[in-house]
Formats: C-alpha cells, structure tokens, sequence
C-alpha cells in the first residue's frame, strides 16, 4: 500500500482481526470443551468430532474448511479496500444470523462486541478507501492502479 496512512489503518485492522479470531476460538471452545459423546451426537456434531475431536477447525457454518481462498486481492487499492468493506458487512450480517439463533449471555455479549467492531472497520475501510481516491488522478478514475501502472498508462 503505497499510501502510508491507509497502510496503518489495513496493519491495525489486521492486528485486531486477529484477536476476534481468537474470541469466536475462545467461545468455541468454552462450548465443546464438555460435551459428552451423547451430546455430540444429539447435535449434529458427530462428523466434526470424528475429524477433530474437540479441537478448533475454522470452517463456515455448512462445513466448508477455512482457507486462502478467502482473501480476495487483487492488489489494487480501490479494488482491495473495496472488498474489504464487503468483508466487514459479511461478517456483521453472520454476527447478527448468530445474535438471533443464540440467547446464552456468555456467547451474545462477546458477539455483539465483535459485530460493533465490524461496523467500525467498515468506517475506517471507507475512510481508507476515501483516502486512496483523493489521490488518483481524476482524469483516469479507476483507468489504471496507480501502485502498479506508475509508469504505464500516461
């Protein structure tokens, strides 16, 4: 990222997003930690078991693995921050799906927090976004990356 304030802002975020990894791994697990093999089986959980037992598979909710698939880069900034922004409503609306399937305190209140935390990033990826656009060229909008073509589409 060639603009260095909106390089701190993607390093901040990052660095948070992080920790609200190990949040969702945390209540998880304080979830599964007891659970007998009745209970396992009870909740549609027996699959997942006999792969990982107990331990923590990041995964989407119909069982698909996490993977690097999930970062869309393209290494444009426009098109990168705007994918992020996406991002950051994707995973308001899952933790807003979660917040009216879930009522245990213990889980909605850490989830509510992570979905204010979504909203802001998605205020500071606009802000980053606004940032990368007041520097280009407003003759050639969107006709070229700037950080790639400096040379190239003159």
């Amino acid at each position: 990222m060639s603009n260095r304030k909106v390089a701190g802002v993607l390093t901040d975020i990052g660095t948070e997003e992080m920790a609200h990894f190990e949040m969702i791994c945390a209540i998880v697990h304080q979830l599964t930690k007891d659970l007998t093999p009745e209970q396992i089986k009870e909740q549609g959980f027996a699959d997942y078991y006999v792969d990982h037992t107990l331990a923590l598979w990041p995964q989407a909710a119909a069982g698909i693995p996490f993977n690097a698939c999930e970062f869309q880069s393209k290494g444009d900034p426009i098109t990168d921050l705007t994918e992020d922004l996406a991002a950051e409503q994707k995973a308001r609306t899952t933790y807003d799906n979660i917040l009216r399937l879930v009522k245990d305190p213990e889980v909605c209140e850490p989830i509510r927090f992570l979905r204010q935390r979504e909203l802001v990033h998605f205020q500071r990826f606009g802000e980053a976004l606004r940032l990368i656009q007041d520097d280009l060229n407003k003759k050639n909008f969107y006709a070229y990356n700037p950080d790639f073509d400096k040379n190239c589409c003159k």
